[in-house]
């Protein structure tokens, strides 16, 4: 690792602009780097990458390391590759908000009802009970089928739809559907992918492409990856200690494999190949912060309306407030297809209570916080779980928030 971090950080050349101009502190931003430095230094993520917009202007936009070739997997002589703010990374479970947003859609054109039977649209679906389960129900990871059966947690299995869908045909439903909170890491996302193509009649890469990619002007942003852009890819690495057993066992649950297996099926290509709605849309820094810009601007993004504002409201309205989510075992705020932040625990920092956003396996964060105008993508190579230097992560989130000014009360635009 080199002593000085700058030789591995790349800014996108004419991208940001200066914090005096925003009305910024440049200390406060510049500590934010800082952090994000001191993160990169402790060895555990290869490759960070982070793009902040503060009232639609591009605040930073810059990444550190390299997408291939120093990471702890690599072969002697494997070519490193920097990483740049161009590098495409795997979002994992942080893209669930770009497919809930699609179903929105089809709502918002009177095509569905967030309270309809998903069995109106998949009439295999409802067989074991699972004829109670709504469309709001998978969106708010109340559906009662929170896991995949093991079997079918291989990229192989994956890549086909058809399988995976009579899988959940014949799941059994672990509670009544609405009674309890539990995320669905991976098999809300087949439901709703599945969903999408019944009701709109095209493929939900072609429907993300048609109704997303393009009017926000991205490169990627897509669900996989082609395979002439594989060798372009931020690979991800286990890195960190070992999770303790308890943890094991709960990522095990709600992933179906070990971290390491995860992992390294994350970087093959029948994992790219497959279409997994709730975990493998690939894209930049830069692109998942130009979707929350949009979210933030009530549904447009410069002089194109994607979304109706009242869209977007519903989609990040409260659902449950602190309840205890018996996948993570945690207390989380959800709202219809987003993590909700919090004044004191919070995903996104200390006085986030009107951010929404998702975090991705494992330290991936995109957000929005409409009282500080800001949207925000931070993108990291490693998966570790627990290990010492987790507070600079914790420390990047608390100094953007501290370099953008709070406007308490501040909304999504009307």
């Amino acid at each position: 690792m080199p002593a000085d971090p700058r030789a591995v950080t790349t800014v996108r050349e004419g991208s940001e602009v200066p914090p005096r101009v925003l009305g910024l502190d440049v200390g406060a931003v510049e500590a934010v780097w800082t952090a994000v430095e001191r993160l990169y230094a402790s060895g555990v993520h290869p490759a960070i990458q982070l793009c902040v917009r503060y009232r639609g202007a591009v605040l930073l936009d810059r990444a550190i390391g390299h997408a291939v070739g120093a990471g702890p997997d690599d072969p002697p002589g494997t070519p490193a590759l920097r990483c740049t703010p161009d590098t495409p990374f795997v979002l994992f479970s942080a893209c669930k908000p770009v497919t809930a947003m699609l179903v929105h859609l089809l709502d918002e054109r009177n095509l569905i009802r967030l309270d309809d039977p998903v069995c109106e649209y998949i009439p295999e679906f409802g067989t074991h009970g699972k004829q109670w389960i709504t469309i709001r129900h998978v969106l708010t990871h109340r559906a009662g089928i929170p896991n995949l059966p093991s079997e079918a947690m291989t990229p192989e299995v994956l890549a086909d739809s058809a399988a995976v869908l009579r899988l959940l045909c014949e799941a059994r439903p672990v509670w009544r559907p609405g009674r309890e909170l539990a995320y669905h890491a991976v098999s809300g996302g087949f439901i709703l992918g599945e969903l999408i193509r019944r009701v709109s009649g095209k493929d939900p890469r072609l429907l993300l492409d048609e109704l997303l990619r393009r009017p926000l002007g991205c490169r990627f942003f897509t669900y996989g990856l082609a395979p002439e852009d594989l060798p372009l890819l931020a690979r991800s690495y286990a890195t960190g200690p070992r999770p303790p057993l308890p943890i094991a066992l709960l990522m095990r649950r709600a992933l179906g494999r070990s971290l390491e297996e995860v992992t390294a099926a994350s970087n093959e290509p029948p994992f790219h190949a497959a279409l997994i709605p709730s975990g493998n849309l690939v894209a930049t820094a830069d692109e998942m912060s130009r979707f929350y810009q949009l979210l933030l601007d009530g549904g447009r993004f410069g002089d194109v309306r994607v979304f109706d504002r009242r869209t977007v409201r519903r989609a990040t309205c409260e659902q449950s407030y602190f309840e205890m989510d018996f996948t993570l075992v945690v207390p989380i705020r959800y709202a219809i297809g987003f993590m909700l932040g919090a004044e004191w625990f919070s995903l996104y920092g200390p006085y986030t209570p009107r951010a929404f956003g998702h975090i991705g396996f494992t330290n991936i964060v995109c957000w929005a916080d409409p009282e500080r105008s800001l949207a925000a993508a931070l993108m990291t190579s490693g998966k570790p779980i627990v290990y010492p230097e987790l507070y600079w992560l914790w420390e990047i989130l608390r100094r953007i928030g501290a370099a953008c000014p709070r406007e308490r009360g501040r909304s999504i635009p009307g």
